[in-house]
């Protein structure tokens, strides 16, 4: 196989002890270059060389107990709600059974009769509670056993079995039993365990709302009449029929029709698209009005909805870098655990204290030092958060984003296309050449450019009904202007040193003229032939209306703005005035923004860039965070490291803020779960913790963890007032 990346789904997991344990055992396979393996999402990604064999990758993991299955890269992603739901339905029942039997042994351990009778009642009651709903901890920990290994169900297993047969002996010798405290972990632990599958479940509900917002079949046109189809049976070039209500059942053109798109699914955008014949669309958004016909141009994991919910799982399988610590505590902490149980034990009996107190305290020790919430802290956080900015709109491409976002400390931004629409409309002409000539040579050279200001001219002449023809030739000046040949003549348009390097000469009115231009906000071009400027023209971008909204909020922030761009320094500063940003860099080049990027980076400044993420590539790599503004077309952009899908400047702020509030959780949930084990541990070695409540614990800790998580589903967006959790 070729080099890349491997999606695997992964069975067998119940602690970041197991997750730690995998990634070793992947990262020393022939060709594997990285492995990430992601306890809450069940799965692994693995950076890899021509070199692996993902038959060989599966045998070393089954080897160590786990179970590793390839996912193939037309294959959606695991539905972890279902899998989830399923688990914890089974851990419920098994609680229920669990409790009706222990709860009873209990009673007779507290409240009954202290005679032998009620002693072996106890002991049958609790024998396959934990001997047979155990066997979910007893078989792992056997299998790790077998591997040389130990994860967080040893420690269950070895503390529910040790009370149990310790207990077993002290009823022949004459000693108090803790039968209802072997029950009783195995117990907590299975209810702590359901509810963890639920908080789970709700967890990666994101990505599964995602999935299921695709179309499950397809009205296609064969041979003049519409049959419906299955969704996977639709291939590139069949033509859709859309009706309206219906969900576009894949990416494609319209062919036929007029209507309003709903895209809010894909950009998170409320307001509806209009769409007409030529425009793409895409899938699992929503036809309103019109019947369409739409020509398939992409199908399967090539479309947008594929593309996005294939980012939010990277994301989700990455980590941050604040987890690498957990994971290389998590990976000898059992171990050393089993230790502390056993000297704890030892130190009680040295100190002359009775069999059955020691015993309990080394038993507290195994049970509420599983490092289970360590595990779950920092990738519930991210499933969490990158889940929720996938519904804003906002894509994380990799979990070190949600460090970096905080630490920002100015946000430079692309002017076209960020704080302004980027739709450009000819607005001026002036020429003492017929209008309509004029408008014919310099539309028809700017046409064939590309650019968005030619395509402004273009629009222009053709609102004029002013037919344009195809140039001879067409040379582009990166940041100056174009030349070309039409009707043999060598047309220039662009900044007054193109035409003066074209050995065009200039009345000094036409400059004069271009400078009223830009002090009204609009991009002004001189255009010539013939060794003459024969006039200007002058083209608007419209400001967004959010963009002053964006700005204030990260001036709120403490966090500096600047504008950069191509666009004259009158302009640029008007603009910068009624978005409200001093600080603009006019008449940048294209391949400068990366140099204007590091000057920041050099006087101290964490620099984000907000650009289009292709012109703008150079300047979005070089930025500590890249924000590339992207759309359905192009979300898998290479550069940048959040992808924003619409063009609200209202996205960046409140992707920085979700980044943050992400992180901050991140941070709260590894305090938590090294400060429970740290007080806990002590507590329980000096006794002062009964078996049955460090269980307790135990089980909650995790629950909590993730509850913690789930608080980022409330972030609110930009449309839906202040940023925050």
């Amino acid at each position: 196989m070729g080099a890349g990346t491997l999606q695997f789904d992964v069975d067998g997991m119940t602690c970041a002890t197991c997750a730690v344990r995998i990634e070793r055992v992947l990262s020393r396979q022939e060709g594997v270059e990285a492995a990430s393996v992601n306890l809450a999402g069940a799965s692994a990604q693995l950076r890899v060389s021509g070199s692996a064999d993902p038959e060989a990758l599966a045998d070393a993991v089954n080897k160590i107990g786990y179970q590793l299955t390839e996912r193939s890269p037309d294959e959606n992603p695991r539905d972890l709600v279902g899998h989830y739901h399923g688990e914890e339905t089974t851990q419920w029942r098994r609680f229920w059974v669990s409790a009706a039997l222990t709860l009873p042994a209990m009673v007779l351990s507290m409240f009954g009769p202290m005679e032998q009778w009620s002693e072996i009642a106890q002991w049958l009651l609790v024998t396959p509670v934990v001997l047979w709903l155990g066997w979910q901890f007893h078989s792992v920990a056997a299998r790790q056993a077998r591997h040389l290994s130990a994860n967080m169900d040893t420690l269950i297993s070895l503390g529910s079995l040790a009370a149990y047969l310790y207990s077993i002996w002290a009823l022949f010798a004459g000693e108090a039993v803790f039968f209802e405290t072997a029950g009783m972990i195995v117990t907590l632990i299975t209810l702590g365990r359901a509810f963890e599958a639920r908080a789970k479940g709700r967890a990666s509900e994101a990505v599964h709302r995602l999935l299921e917002l695709g179309a499950k079949e397809a009205r296609v046109i064969v041979e003049g009449r519409e049959t419906t189809i299955p969704i996977e049976e639709v291939l590139p070039g069949d033509r859709m029929v859309v009706l309206p209500g219906e969900k576009i059942p894949t990416d494609g053109v319209i062919d036929d029709g007029v209507s309003s798109i709903d895209e809010s699914m894909l950009t998170g955008e409320s307001m509806p698209v209009d769409k007409a014949t030529g425009d793409d669309v895409f899938g699992a958004t929503v036809n309103q009005q019109g019947r369409l016909v739409v020509e398939a141009t992409a199908v399967g994991a090539d479309t947008a909805l594929a593309g996005i919910v294939q980012m939010v799982e990277q994301a989700q399988a990455s980590k941050a870098p604040t987890q690498r610590l957990a994971d290389r505590v998590s990976g000898i902490f059992v171990p050393v655990v089993i230790l502390l149980a056993i000297g704890t034990t030892a130190v009680w009996l040295a100190l002359g204290n009775p069999i059955g107190p020691s015993f309990q305290a080394g038993v507290a020790v195994l049970i509420i030092a599983c490092p289970c919430a360590l595990g779950l802290a920092t990738p519930t956080a991210i499933m969490v958060g990158s889940g929720r900015g996938a519904e804003l709109g906002i894509l994380f491409k990799k979990a070190e984003v949600f460090e970096q976002a905080g630490e920002i400390d100015a946000v430079l931004f692309d002017k076209t296309g960020t704080l302004t629409t980027g739709v450009m409309t000819l607005t001026d002409v002036f020429t003492d050449q017929p209008e309509e000539e004029f408008i014919r040579l310099v539309g028809s050279v700017e046409a064939g450019s590309g650019h968005p200001i030619g395509k402004a001219v273009a629009l222009g002449a053709d609102e004029r009904e002013i037919e344009l023809v195809a140039p001879d030739s067409v040379e582009s000046h990166s940041g100056m202007g174009v030349t070309g040949r039409v009707d043999g003549k060598t047309v220039v348009v662009g900044k007054a040193k193109l035409t003066a390097d074209q050995g065009l000469i200039g009345d000094s009115r036409w400059e004069s003229q271009m400078a009223d231009l830009e002090r009204q906000g609009k991009t002004a071009f001189l255009a010539g032939w013939d060794g003459e400027v024969m006039g200007v023209i002058g083209v608007a971008d419209t400001v967004r209306p959010e963009s002053r909204v964006a700005i204030d909020a990260l001036d709120g922030a403490q966090i500096i703005t600047a504008m950069i761009t191509g666009d004259n320094t009158r302009t640029a500063e008007q603009i910068g005035d009624d978005v409200g940003i001093s600080e603009i860099r006019a008449e940048v080049l294209p391949g400068d923004k990366a140099a204007v990027v590091m000057d920041y980076q050099q006087r101290g400044l964490s620099t984000a860039f907000v650009g289009d993420g292709i012109n703008d590539a150079p300047a979005l790599t070089q930025a500590d965070l890249g924000m590339a503004v992207g759309s359905g077309t192009d979300v898998a952009l290479e550069a940048g490291d959040i992808v924003l899908l619409n063009g609200d400047p209202r996205l960046v702020p409140a992707a920085i803020d979700l980044a943050t509030a992400t992180f901050k959780t991140i941070k709260q949930n590894l305090f938590w779960a090294f400060g429970y084990n740290t007080a806990a541990i002590p507590l329980a070695a000096l006794g002062l913790l009964n078996p049955m409540i460090a269980a307790g614990a135990m089980a909650f800790s995790s629950v909590s963890v993730v509850l913690n998580a789930l608080r980022l589903r409330r972030f609110r967006g930009p449309d839906q007032g202040s940023h925050g959790s």
